[in-house]
This record gives structure tokens, sequence and C-alpha cells, in this order.
């Protein structure tokens, strides 16, 4: 069997050196020395000067939501995983959705403006599949209008844009370190800002907003993380560097074998070191990808409708038709790609694909 996707575990022996210091010190959350190490070696790792390690990706996007005091509507993109929409109604506010570009996939600069009203505080925009949004058009759209930004750079572990790492951008960016993505805690997450009066509130709030034990600042919530969690996190960060050049030479594999058929794939942005999160293709046809789908499962071969449906069709939110993000989701597939995944497999994964198509 061949799933979607596999976490990276590293050596268990390493693992369980960590968690036997974490029972010797009887600290187990509450931002110990692991959670600290972890932050410390993202910073470095990433190039960043802040980050806050946070319990997941949802939480990192409420956080977001709630440090910039947003309450009314946020543009955002209807072609994301479920979180960026409902962390927007869980958080009382309005998603007002534009349609995406049809190379990238990313959420349409061209399409943001005529959305805004008097009610648009902000934009919410996804990396889809680690590939970075235009920065440049939708911050000349944000600052003419005095809108705030946030990204939600869930799939954005490793990739930089300008020589940067994208999470340096907008008001303030979010990662996932769920164990389904290239660099993982098991849980976890983190929020970026480069405003220290931001990044401050953030680090308040993500402790219930405590200010000493007996004292807060403002409310918050429990966003914190664990010991155990951030143990994990350490222990992959040694094999960061692998995990990405892997992704890549099995991207190129991949490419190999389909580009023999008529497949889109994202244009990656330019001036971008992609990390190779995800490979998505997209067939000619809903049918053809459906096909090819329902033939990789029958050869216990499971690839993802990533994402399918769009957001725009939740039973909780209203919008318009989204014509671009709903032809793309309903043509798009995600093939297997981790680290344990083996060239063979993936010549497997492509024959089956080619005969899906072929007979």
């Amino acid at each position: 069997m061949i799933q979607v996707t596999v976490p990276f575990q590293p050596p268990k022996e390493e693992y369980e050196a960590m968690v036997s210091d974490i029972w010797l010190r009887n600290w187990l959350t509450n931002n110990g020395p692991l959670v600290n190490e972890m932050e410390l070696g993202l910073k470095e790792y990433l190039g960043l000067k802040h980050f806050l390690f946070v319990s997941n990706g949802t939480i990192a996007l409420q956080l977001a939501i709630k440090a910039l005091g947003l309450s009314k509507e946020i543009i955002t993109t209807p072609f994301s995983y479920v979180a960026t929409t409902s962390s927007i109604v869980w958080e009382g506010c309005t998603p007002v959705f534009v349609d995406i570009d049809p190379e990238s996939f990313n959420i349409d600069p061209a399409k943001i403006e005529v959305a805004i009203t008097e009610e648009t505080e902000a934009i919410l925009a996804t990396h889809v599949y680690g590939n970075p949004c235009d920065i440049e058009a939708i911050q000349r759209i944000a600052d003419k209008h005095r809108l705030k930004v946030i990204y939600d750079a869930a799939h954005c572990f490793g990739t930089r844009y300008q020589g940067e790492s994208v999470l340096k951008f907008g008001d303030i960016s979010t990662i996932s370190f769920h164990a389904t993505k290239l660099f993982h805690s098991v849980e976890g997450g983190g929020v970026v800002s480069q405003d220290p009066e931001v990044l401050k509130r953030l680090a308040y709030m993500r402790n219930f907003g405590h200010n000493g034990p007996e004292s807060f600042d403002g409310m918050g919530i429990n966003g914190k993380n664990s010991e155990f969690h951030a143990a994990m996190g350490l222990c992959n960060l040694k094999y960061a560097d692998d995990i990405l050049a892997k992704r890549k030479r099995d991207t190129k594999h991949y490419n190999r074998w389909l580009d023999k058929l008529k497949l889109q794939k994202p244009v990656v942005a330019v001036g971008t070191e992609f990390n190779y999160a995800y490979y998505p293709v997209v067939f000619e046809t809903e049918e053809a990808c459906l096909k090819a789908f329902e033939t990789l499962e029958m050869n216990r071969i499971f690839a993802r409708r990533y994402f399918y449906p769009t957001l725009s069709s939740l039973e909780y939110v209203t919008s318009e038709p989204m014509p671009v993000a709903e032809d793309i989701s309903r043509r798009i597939l995600c093939l297997p790609l981790y680290y344990q995944l083996t060239e063979v497999e993936i010549d497997m994964v492509c024959r089956i694909v080619l005969r899906s198509q072929y007979y």
C-alpha cells in the first residue's frame, strides 16, 4: 500500500533520549526548555528574527486574526484547506472569497480590489502547496486600502522568496507542523510577525494572556505546545535538508514519467526557492482525474483530491461562483510524496496513472 503521505520519523533512539531527559526534568509543558530550543532552532534554520511555536496551524490562524483585532470582512481564497476558512468564521469574521489565478492556484490579486467594501479589514491568502502568492501585488492593494495581510503558509517550511523566508511577509504569517507536513512536530504550528507589538500580543495570547503568575495582559487562549512535541520537532529539524532534497529529487523523477501526459502543474513564482511540499497535477478533465484516482485506489495507492471541494461551497459560508477554483478543484490530484517513498514505488504510481489515461 502507498499512502499519499507518510510522516517522517527520526531514529527512535534519538527521540527516546530526548523523552528520557523530559522525564528527568518533569517539565512537560508551559514554555519548557525544549520549546525554547525549538524556537531558536527554527529561527536559525529559517532565517527569522522571531518565531512563536504554538499547538497547531489552526490555532496559529485564529491567533493571527485575534491579534490584529479583526472582526468584519476578510478577503480570502476558496482553494485551501478548510482551516483557512473555518478560522475566519470561528473568530466571528466574514470570509469574502475571490477566485484564484489559473496558473499559480493562489488567490488572484486582480480580483481582490473589486471585492473590497467598507467592511473589509484584511486579506488572508494561502501560499498553496508552498508556492508563494503574488506578494508584491497583494501588499500594494493592502497599503492602498489600509488592510492587514495574513498569509496561511501552512505548506511553506523551507520555501524562500527573493532570498528570504516566505514567512517574513505580511503582517502575520502562520505555518503548520502537523504530522502530514514535510517538517513536523506531530502536532504543532507557528506564528511569525515583523511587528514587535503584534508579536508581543501573540506571545501573551498563546498563554491565556499571562503576564506573570497572577496578572494578565489582555485575553488569551491555550495555544502552547508541549516538550514532547518540541522534542519531535528538534529531532526532525536535523534531517530537514535531507527531506527537502529528497522531495526535489522525487519531483524530478515524477516529472520524467508524467511529462508524457498533458498535465497542468502550478507555476511557481519567480524568485522562489521551492520546497516541493506536494506533487499536484491537473488532468484535462474531471473524468480523467477520477479515472486515475480510482485506478490508483484499485492498486492500493492513495492519492488525494487536494483541495476538493472548494471552500466557497462550505455550508456555513455564502459565496458567488468561483469558476477557476471550482474547475481546478475538480481536476486536481496530489500524488504520493514522502521521505520513505522509493523510486520503484514512484515508477509504479506513474505507470498506473499513464495506463489509466491510455486505456
